[in-house]
């Protein structure tokens, strides 16, 4: 039950969080001391995660409820209950046996996901938690805790509900904990416990703790809270801030902290884990969209069938001989029945006879090619990361032909395209260069030839220890000690060190690693202090006042120390951010180096700091604790305090950080090119290292024409004069063409590249009043961009990302998208994009959970989209337009079979048929298909990226190729029903004189059906195993096997014995023998002539690498499954005949290399 807001914030200001209401928790249950403030007992949800769709109760109606949602299924269910409630000339069987499959299989297997989300809700709820009660521990259910409990953690647990820290075993009041589960980060994250509250370390002291908590209302955000602490001392409230660094999250593990004693705030669904368990809003691939076009066409078709049967069955019937033979004299009722009544009943049963041209089962058929199709992503060994140990993740198989389609790429830099590794190269104390093991405790080391030494100047000696002090004290890194092999640990100052650094950030982790191979070793934060080993082996304690934390929008971070009686500011930050904050120290000679190491494509930032007053101190810890104490508007209040207490800032000096490029990342992105993508980096770096970066990566080349759109360029010309500059640049070259027609690597044109940056992007995305007047821009910049082979925006906001995305997405020609990222910052273009894609990066793994993919390196990105990409494609487009095919095949003999029945709605097919069609006798074949099938070997398709390009553009399934499947199974129909119907003609068409019946001709026209579309799925095939051989030929037997037993067996059940003795009376028959044979020939004929002149007259790329792949096998090291197809060349080779598909049998060891 939720609770009524307490209090409501009746001021709101721009960029503020838009939580209204607050509420009160009650440490232990315990009411406030009189007078102080009114005790409102608010009700809270219990502690129960719930994930489940269903219960026990609502599962069939739920169920059914969203299964009935689809159109097609809604559709079946129209069509059954017809054929129930009027008299149709099919059984309800023949819909409702199909329908009721797929209901059931698609109901078995959400249900069977259901339980299992059941079953794991269930584990987590039942767990047992510590709870401190009357100044006991008490152990109960997880599900049974509440707000305010008391919640007792030892290490290695993981906390049951998110928790305010109040104590911890260590006297600091520290604890570490891993948010592994939350967003993938492994590093120890610190957390604190609210000061006047961490000496209680006893379940009777912590039962005495008398205090109230006002916090906001559960936020989906975990890395935001808001909150206060109100500790009653004699009656009298002492408020504390609350925030982030107190609060315990749900699913996080308590790490090298013996227990901590925590208050529970938020409890079950209301937790931040359980908020951010929000589904994501449903993709839908290019191929839905067709399937849903298609269908609407056959549905078009069905009722112009209809209508015309049931217009013709009229004018038939205008004769009254026809209209009432003497055999079939009409009831008193049916004359007295108006003809509009009659006429649409008529029209329901013709509905209802030809409506298996919509093929219900394909959907099916389609998820379950999805589903099990994901696997082959989640199995392939070259998808692998050995460093990580991860494989690739599906999150979402719907979109796996979707992986085929992609014409934009959309990147993030830092942890995507680079390692994320940061390794510390060097940096510079005014002006002058220090590079580890060059100069090192004021020694010349060797490489150090060439190297600016230190000035032996008292100044600048004094910068340079106190630039080393501020970057050892300047972070939040935490020291890990090692045990030794007997056990012992050793402190970092006890000779060789046997620690390490962690931290959420590598680059802290780079920068203090840095200072200790340059003789200053950060050694640890204890009892508030931080402590230093200098040059001299001499530790230096340094009382840590303040920490001003990182923020993007900041882009820098800042402490407070006191030495000595002295207080200092330290800050760092990215150059942009610290620059205009400085007023003394080298400005010019640091600059020109942070401009030289950018241009190198390193990570840069810059170090200043501040000497403070103590009456400064003491402003500034009056301005940040009137920030913190705020409930309302506290990170803008936080923001402005920050503002005004880094200002005024000595430049010390600046560092360089390298981010190594990810293996294969250039090759990647190359191949990424040929296959006709374009490929847009999106970064929150600085332009010059994102610049090195693309160069490195083979984004831009040598030969690449750099323009820019950038704020220094808009600062000299107006934003409308520099778009139209580049505008006619770009147009110059190619006139109205754009490059989407050349390839990135086309000698014939120049290769144009554009860097534009966050601010100039929110200028041509929101032009000023005064530039509303000047044009559209956005089409002026997409312009640009259409005609650049490559894109680098750098200095973007996360939400920059997904508005460039989006602004591609929403463009005129609607082309796919897909993003790839590593960290937060990038959900955003993950989520915007037709697909996106997660690396399992050092970011922590937001963006991996959000993804639709996730893959260990982004190397791997090339063989899912030019492999898996295109065989998904590939198979399952064969699959929609075969699904169609058959079924035109199968239901047009019927429409022209009325015309020889007198339009009297009797079914050509018997009832078994028209029931199994779908889901027996036709169905596993092209399963099978779109899970196995390889038209190019997958090494070609590596090889040869320009490969992805044939299928670009949704080409398979355009309107052309789908008129020409829906002819062809026209065409097919059309030859077996005439074919037969002619051959009937003859009277003595058994060798007796006996006549076949109309059962036998529907038999013999279902029997030639049956073979001609699976031998067209067999012509199509080219990828052949054991197992397509065993499902082709075993379906086809399948069918006789049944039909004989079928038609030989007098089966009780039936109220009719219609089809006994039918086929084996046609199997008699050797007219009958030749007729199959020539109706199959006939009917497959036109199909692989056409085929054969088109690969002669006008081959594809793919049919040209077909045809040099299977007339040369080259010898293989290791035994691999070969698909041959066999062609005669002429001397000239300019015509090429397909005989037929040479199969070379497979072990079953072949399937697995799939």
């Amino acid at each position: 039950v939720l609770t009524p807001p307490v209090r409501t914030c009746t001021h709101k200001c721009v960029g503020e969080e838009n939580w209204v209401d607050s509420r009160t928790i009650y440490i232990g249950h315990k009411e406030p001391p009189p007078g102080t403030e009114a005790f409102i007992q608010q009700r809270f949800p219990d502690n129960r995660i719930v994930s489940s769709k269903y219960t026990f109760w609502n599962f069939i109606p739920k169920n059914m409820f969203e299964q009935f949602r689809r159109v097609a299924n809604f559709y079946f269910l129209i069509i059954f209950l017809v054929q129930l409630i009027i008299d149709t000339p099919t059984s309800p069987i023949t819909s409702g046996l199909p329908l009721f499959f797929v209901i059931t299989v698609t109901a078995i297997k959400q249900g069977y996901e259901d339980w299992l989300r059941h079953k794991a809700d269930n584990s987590v709820n039942q767990c047992p938690v510590h709870v401190v009660q009357h100044g006991k521990v008490v152990r109960k259910q997880s599900r049974k805790l509440r707000v305010g409990d008391v919640v007792l953690v030892k290490e290695d647990e993981t906390f049951p509900c998110d928790l305010i820290l109040l104590s911890t075993s260590r006297d600091d009041g520290t604890c570490y904990v891993t948010t592994a589960s939350l967003d993938g980060e492994s590093s120890h994250k610190t957390y604190y416990a609210v000061q006047d509250t961490k000496a209680h370390s006893t379940e009777e002291e912590v039962d005495s703790i008398h205090a109230t908590i006002e916090c906001e209302q559960p936020q989906p955000d975990l890395y935001k809270f808001v909150g206060r602490i109100n500790i009653y001392m004699d009656n009298e409230a002492v408020a504390r801030p609350l925030g982030s660094e107190n609060l315990l999250l749900r699913g996080a593990t308590l790490k090298n902290t013996e227990f901590i004693y925590a208050v529970a705030i938020y409890t079950g669904m209301e937790t931040k884990m359980a908020l951010n368990y929000q589904s994501k809003s449903q993709k839908r691939s290019a191929v839905e969209k067709s399937m849903n076009s298609y269908l609407v066409v056959y549905l078009c078709i069905l009722i112009s069938k209809a209508l015309i049967n049931t217009a013709l069955k009229y004018v038939w019937q205008a004769d009254p001989n026809r209209d009432e033979p003497w055999y079939n004299d009409r009831t008193e009722t049916e004359r007295q029945r108006h003809i509009v009544i009659r006429a649409f009943t008529d029209f329901l049963a013709f509905m209802v006879l030809f409506n298996y041209i919509i093929p219900v089962s394909m959907y099916v058929t389609v998820e379950m090619q999805k589903f099990l199709g994901s696997y082959f992503i989640m199995w392939d060994d070259e998808i692998f990361d050995e460093e990580l140990g991860e494989r690739a993740v599906v999150n979402t198989s719907d979109l796996n032909e979707e992986l085929g389609q992609v014409e934009y790429v959309f990147t993030d830099k830092t942890g995507t395209l680079t390692e994320n590794n940061m390794e510390f190269i060097e940096c510079c104390v005014d002006g002058h260069v220090y590079v580890p093991h060059a100069i090192c405790n004021g020694q010349l080391m060797p490489g150090a030839a060439g190297m600016d030494m230190i000035d032996t100047s008292p100044g600048p000696e004094v910068h340079e220890e106190l630039f080393f002090r501020a970057l050892c004290l300047c972070h939040t890194v935490q020291v890990k000690e090692e045990e030794t092999v007997d056990g012992i640990k050793h402190g970092i100052h006890q000779g060789k060190s046997t620690s390490f650094y962690i931290s959420s950030s590598p680059d802290e982790v780079a920068l203090v690693e840095g200072m200790k191979r340059l003789g200053f070793t950060y050694l640890r934060l204890k009892d508030s202090h931080m402590e230093i080993l200098n040059r001299e082996d001499e530790i230096e304690r340094f009382e840590l006042l303040e920490v001003l934390t990182f923020d993007s929008v900041r882009r820098r971070m800042s402490v407070i120390v006191r030495a000595t009686g002295e207080l200092y500011l330290f800050c760092k930050g990215a150059d942009s951010s610290i620059f205009p904050r400085i007023i003394s120290g080298k400005v010019d000679q640091v600059k020109a180096r942070v401009e030289h190491n950018a241009v190198e494509g390193l990570r840069t930032l810059c170090v200043a700091y501040r000497p403070l007053t103590p009456e400064q101190y003491q402003e500034v810890c009056h301005l940040l604790n009137g920030a913190k104490l705020a409930l309302q508007d506290r990170d803008k209040r936080l923001a402005e305090a920050y503002d005004i207490i880094e200002k005024d800032l000595i430049l010390l000096g600046a560092t360089a950080v390298e981010d190594r490029l990810q293996e294969k990342a250039a090759d990647t992105i190359e191949s990424l090119h040929k296959a006709g993508m374009k490929v847009w980096v999106l970064t929150g770096d600085k332009m010059e290292t994102a610049a090195a970066t693309c160069y490195a990566s083979k984004l831009f080349h040598r030969n690449t024409q750099i323009l820019e759109l950038t704020t220094k360029r808009t600062e000299e010309q107006s934003l409308h004069d520099v778009l139209f500059d580049l505008s006619r640049t770009v147009l110059r070259q190619h006139g109205n063409m754009t490059r989407d027609t050349f390839s990135g690597f086309s000698g014939d044109c120049t290769d144009y590249g554009l860097i534009i940056d966050g601010a100039t992007l929110s200028a041509v995305m929101r032009p000023t009043q005064e530039d509303s007047n000047s044009g559209n821009y956005k089409e002026i910049f997409l312009e640009i961009c259409r005609n650049c082979s490559a894109v680098l925006c750098c200095r973007m906001a996360p939400l920059q990302k997904a508005q460039i995305v989006k602004l591609i997405k929403t463009s005129e020609e609607h082309p796919i998208t897909l993003a790839v990222g590593d960290g937060a910052n990038d959900v955003s273009m993950i989520l915007e994009a037709h697909v996106g894609i997660g690396i399992m990066g050092k970011e922590g793994r937001q963006a991996v959970r959000n993804s639709d993919y996730a893959i260990p390196k982004f190397k791997h990105l090339k063989k899912m989209l030019l492999v898996h990409g295109h065989y998904y494609y590939i198979r399952i487009s064969e699959l929609v337009q075969y699904f169609f095919y058959k079924n035109v095949c199968f239901i047009f003999p019927q429409f022209l079979y009325q015309f020889f029945c007198g339009f009297s709605q009797q079914p050509l097919y018997d009832t078994a048929y028209l029931t199994l069609y779908n889901i027996s006798f036709t169905s596993l074949p092209i399963l099978l298909y779109s899970l196995i099938e390889q038209h190019i070997n997958m090494d070609i398709l590596k090889k040869d990226p320009s490969l992805y390009r044939d299928i670009a553009k949704n080409s398979l399934l355009r309107w052309p190729i789908f008129i020409y499947w829906t002819v062809l199974g026209v065409y097919d129909a059309i030859v077996m029903f005439f074919g037969a119907y002619f051959l009937f003609d003859n009277t003595t068409f058994t060798s007796n004189g006996q006549m076949f019946g109309n059962w036998t001709f529907g038999t013999l026209v279902f029997t030639v059906l049956v073979f001609t579309v699976t031998f067209k799925l067999a012509l199509d095939t080219h990828y052949w195993t054991w197992i397509n051989h065993f499902v082709i030929w075993g379906s086809l037997i399948f069918f006789v096997v049944f039909s004989l037993l079928w038609g030989g067996i007098i089966w009780p059940f039936l109220n009719y014995q219609r089809m006994y003795y039918v086929f084996m009376q046609m199997l008699s028959s050797g007219p009958a023998w030749l007729s199959i044979i020539l109706l199959i020939t006939a009917s497959l004929l036109p199909d692989v002539v056409k085929k054969v002149i088109c690969r002669a007259m006008w081959p594809t790329t793919t049919e040209r690498i077909q045809v040099s792949a299977y007339t040369y096998i080259p010898l293989i090291s290791k035994p691999r499954s070969v698909c041959v197809q066999c062609f005669f060349i002429s001397k000239s080779e300019e015509v090429t005949i397909e005989i037929w598909n040479v199969f070379l049998a497979t072990t079953t060891q072949d399937i697995l290399l799939i």
